[in-house]
């Protein structure tokens, strides 16, 4: 066991000091392989239902246009539409011809109270 971990500090220091690109690129794929089994493997399956996000903003509907209103229907129908709009929106600070500012606001920020469910 002493040798095996001598062994595996050596090689660290290795390819530390001398890197080679080939090897760091299948490393990091490894990496991430190892990582993404490992995220499945844990996850909880805890999830937000989309139409959520709709219910909280339905209370502030009264600002918001039928066209606003369909267009945030669109939006919560499901998990993946909602990430979508909210790295292209909410995240980049982009704004859609589709919402006013301030209703793009607080559509941003309410997905933003629930982002780590998604």
């Amino acid at each position: 066991m002493k040798k095996l971990l001598i062994l595996i500090v050596a090689g660290a220091l290795y390819f530390h000091y001398y890197p080679n690109e080939k090897l760091n690129s299948w490393f990091f794929e490894q990496k991430e392989m190892a990582l993404s089994y490992f995220s499945d493997a844990t996850d909880t399956k805890v999830r937000l239902k989309s139409d959520k996000i709709y219910q909280d903003l339905s209370r502030d509907f009264g600002q918001f246009t039928s066209q606003e209103k369909a267009y945030v229907a669109e939006i919560t129908s499901s998990r993946e539409k909602v990430k979508i709009f909210n790295e292209q929106y909410c995240k980049s600070k982009k704004q859609t011809p589709k919402l006013h500012r301030d209703n793009l606001t607080k559509v941003c920020y309410t997905i933003s109270k629930y982002s780590n469910l998604l």
